[in-house]
């Protein structure tokens, strides 16, 4: 008898014994799981860039993508402009613009409401340079059939509170309060140091300066905050998110002023060569952009035809350091 009680507590002592260990082994087994799965995140983690990096880098790339599908619209949809064609906004060049006696004279066409437009404006540090070197290298094949746009207005459209497409009326109290709005949207807003990454030629006759941003905020960033202190807005706006361009003059015929050795050229090809003429002369020029303009246009697309409008000015305030 005394033999079957030992036999017995031998018996539960083994099948404890080893029911514990298989729970340590168990134990551990997860255990060392966990640990895996721990270092492997934070390894993905190390080399993974920041959300800010990313979104930088994908803006970037967009603008990048952006510019060179603009750079092949001449080539693939013809000069548009030659035959009287649409600007970007839908608007008829010869509603614009009136060419007599080899004189270019804008059309001032009333804006009702009066278009609420939202630019960041290129200081004539930058302009008057660039401004020169279009005219070096387009006047002399187009003598009066362009339209410069003038130096002191250099802007880059970022978001339209109220637009000619879709039109958003507003009393003066709404328009101040948009106004006050747009201001913090400057003082949160850091200076923009950028580079012009090039110069294209649309088949709508528009010369435009195509710019990256270096540092500071991205026009990305930019609309968005717009967007959110201006809630009444059109939904949609005329311009891609991640674009950050300005016009520079608008061809309004075929060159007119061809040197012999260039008249059996196609007009196609000395479209391309002005603008590599161009781009030689001021691509990777630097600037910086330390204002925020709200400005009511009276008149249809007064900031490119010099036409009447009011300007309210603000500084971008936000801290660089």
């Amino acid at each position: 008898m005394a033999k079957g009680i030992i036999k017995n507590t031998w018996d539960r002592s083994v099948k404890i014994t080893v029911i514990w260990l298989i729970c340590v082994l168990t134990f551990y087994c997860f255990f060392q799981m966990a640990l895996r799965n721990s270092s492997s995140h934070e390894n993905a983690n190390s080399h993974r860039p920041t959300i800010s990096g990313r979104s930088s880098i994908s803006h970037a790339e967009q603008r990048s993508v952006l510019y060179s599908k603009m750079a092949k619209d001449l080539e693939e949809n013809g000069a548009v402009f030659i035959k009287q064609g649409e600007t970007s906004q839908s608007i008829s060049l010869s509603d614009l613009f009136t060419l007599k006696d080899e004189t270019v004279t804008p059309i001032l066409k009333s804006a009702d409401p009066p278009v609420r437009a939202n630019v960041l404006y290129l200081s004539t540090q930058y302009s008057v340079p660039i401004s020169k070197a279009v005219k070096d290298v387009f006047l002399p094949y187009f003598d009066k059939a362009i339209w410069f746009q003038n130096s002191s207005l250099y802007h880059f459209s970022m978001f339209h509170a109220s637009h000619h497409i879709a039109p958003v009326p507003a009393t003066e109290t709404e328009i101040e309060a948009e106004a006050n709005a747009v201001k913090a949207v400057a003082e949160s807003t850091c200076p923009l140091h950028i580079v012009l990454d090039r110069v294209v030629l649309t088949s709508t006759g528009v010369l435009l300066g195509c710019w990256q941003v270096v540092s500071g905020s991205d026009p990305v960033t930019i609309r968005a905050k717009l967007k959110a202190a201006l809630p009444r807005a059109p939904q949609k706006q005329l311009y891609n998110e991640a674009m950050l361009h300005t016009s520079l003059a608008r061809l309004l015929g075929p060159p007119n002023k061809l040197p012999e050795e260039e008249s059996k050229i196609s007009e196609l090809q000395i479209f391309h060569d002005l603008v590599n003429r161009l781009n030689n002369q001021i691509r990777g020029l630097k600037a910086t952009v330390s204002e925020l303009w709200y400005v009511e246009e009276y008149d249809l697309l007064a900031l490119a035809v010099n036409g009447n409008m009011k300007i309210r000015k603000f500084k971008l305030g936000c801290s660089e350091a």
